[in-house]
């Protein structure tokens, strides 16, 4: 498994509670700008319309050698889930408040471009601060024992 880029934010911003992996449909420019490891996560999320999923908002940068026949960088890209598990996914997002984000975008062994999304709940701001603080204290503990 070869990873192409993660988004560290969605672990500092949201609580996972679920994770999938799911495929994409992309086009050739786009894998070959994937392959070259120009892609990113950021701001983007998953979104359900007419029993499809969607993944908005995610840039892969135009292909370095590609002709007029090059992608957008931001269009949506569909993703490839099972049914059963986008119609359970329909449900939790509509109820609890639940959002899809993107964790990790990867090339699988058989070389097909996947990726990890999660079913994750919004941080407060004191949850932030709480895991910062997890954060500090866990680095100094570790450093004090590689000290000794």
């Amino acid at each position: 498994m070869k990873t192409i880029c993660t988004n560290k934010k969605a672990y500092h911003d949201f609580h996972i509670d679920e994770k999938f992996e799911v495929g994409i449909a992309l086009t050739g420019t786009e894998v070959k700008s994937l392959r070259e490891g120009r892609a990113n996560l950021k701001e983007s999320y998953a979104r359900i319309k007419n029993g499809e999923l969607f993944l908005v908002n995610a840039h892969i940068s135009p292909y370095s050698c590609g002709n007029i026949y090059n992608h957008e960088p931001k269009r949506t890209r569909k993703l490839l889930m099972h049914r059963r598990e986008i119609d359970k996914l329909v449900g939790k997002v509509k109820e609890r408040g639940f959002t899809l984000v993107p964790l990790s975008l990867y090339f699988n062994k058989r070389n097909k471009a996947k990726m990890e999304l999660a079913l994750a709940k919004g941080k407060t701001l004191y949850d932030k601060r709480e895991s910062i603080k997890k954060k500090d204290e866990k680095r100094v503990a570790e450093r004090e024992a590689r000290i000794r």
